[in-house]
């Protein structure tokens, strides 16, 4: 059982009963969207909310859940560790249910505690650090993503078979998503007698890797793997083509955002990207990609429509368990599976999909991307 208790129930002196009688009576059933709305991260964010949004509409359109309306609460953590906590206590004081988000595996780890043992139901679209889930023994804690774990070994199976490389270079970004990845990657090339020559951090935020791009050139990589964001990738890359690296560059779905192109400029083109499979080519989904361009939002990104059915998982444990209690509804969730826009999705007892599909893309410098063939 899962006790509800804030500081402002503390402070009016209110029972966790009257906070429940209150939610209750709401108009509408609240799910906080919470992720970077602010700073060089804010793309993600924006993904989701827009995945987010798509699927309120459409829910609310359709009669709502159990008779009430969703209504979405965009809370800003900045893509920040250290915010992870602030939101989520934000969330509990606000009397908020359900979360979608957070969007950064690091703010995600930093805020799953509180949701938990709060008894809020958070899924989280896009946080893939096996981290989130490990040995945590959570309740109320989900995903509508695949993890690092299974993401890592995509890439590394497709160099190995694909790439062919004679050595490999892999650089991250030192914090939990970025790092986490790139060592998945590693330990598997390695499995697989394929030379690491190189595995180095660097530091996000920095503005020149000239450095690190001078231990490339010398290190006889002839392939590079980079555990992390889009804009230390961008650099990487246009400043490794300014100084002749001739190398091909991968990386996970957070290099996969259409701001690389103006960091990067042409050197863009050809970077191999790992991203959830493109969900807009199943026919079954037409109509919610039409939903989606009405609103002139984009239903391609890495985000979108893993965003759309973290929010329908939710609306659809509320109805199966009966009752806005976000417990009952992570139980119901627990227990059964859900058809969303990226396929019909089951969870295991941490809260991890039971399957989840990586493809990998081929980037070009006009923004478009194409699975490599």
């Amino acid at each position: 059982m899962k006790i509800r208790f804030t500081p402002v129930a503390a402070a009016l002196g209110l029972a966790a009963g009257v906070f429940m009688s209150a939610g209750a009576m709401a108009d509408t059933i609240k799910i906080a969207v919470a992720g970077p709305f602010t700073g060089a991260l804010t793309q993600y964010g924006t993904m989701v909310k827009e995945g987010v949004d798509t699927a309120i509409e459409q829910i609310n359109a359709s009669g709502g859940v159990l008779g009430k309306q969703l209504e979405a609460v965009t809370i800003d953590d900045g893509c920040e560790p250290k915010q992870g906590p602030v939101v989520a206590n934000r969330v509990v004081n606000d009397k908020i249910h359900y979360v979608v988000g957070h969007v950064c595996s690091g703010a995600t780890i930093a805020a799953t505690d509180i949701y938990n043992n709060e008894g809020v139901l958070m899924v989280t679209p896009s946080a893939t650090s096996p981290a989130v889930t490990d040995g945590k023994n959570y309740d109320t804690i989900l995903r509508t993503i695949g993890r690092d774990d299974q993401q890592g070994p995509a890439a590394a199976k497709f160099i190995i078979e694909k790439i062919k490389p004679q050595q490999v270079a892999i650089l991250h970004d030192k914090q939990s998503y970025g790092q986490g990845i790139a060592s998945s990657v590693k330990s598997e090339l390695e499995k697989a007698g394929v030379k690491v020559a190189l595995f180095e951090g660097i530091n996000a935020g920095d503005s020149d890797y000239s450095a690190v791009i001078t231990k490339l050139k010398s290190s006889g990589a002839d392939f590079v793997y980079y555990g992390g964001y889009h804009p230390e990738m961008g650099l990487l890359l246009r400043q490794g083509s300014e100084q002749g690296l001739k190398t091909k560059f991968m990386g996970p779905e957070g290099v996969g955002n259409p701001d690389i192109n103006a960091i990067a400029g042409a050197a863009v083109e050809g970077l191999l990207v790992t991203l959830p499979a493109d969900f807009t080519q199943d026919a079954s989904n037409a109509a919610i990609v039409k939903a989606f361009k009405d609103k002139k939002r984009d239903p391609g990104g890495a985000f979108q429509l893993t965003a759309y059915s973290a929010t329908k998982a939710i609306a659809d444990g509320i109805k199966g368990a009966g009752k806005d209690d976000p417990v009952k509804v992570a139980e119901y969730l627990h227990a059964n599976s859900v058809e969303t826009p990226i396929g019909k999705i089951s969870w295991n007892k941490q809260g991890d999909l039971n399957d989840f599909k990586f493809d990998i893309f081929n980037w070009h410098k006009d923004g478009s991307k194409t699975v490599y063939k």
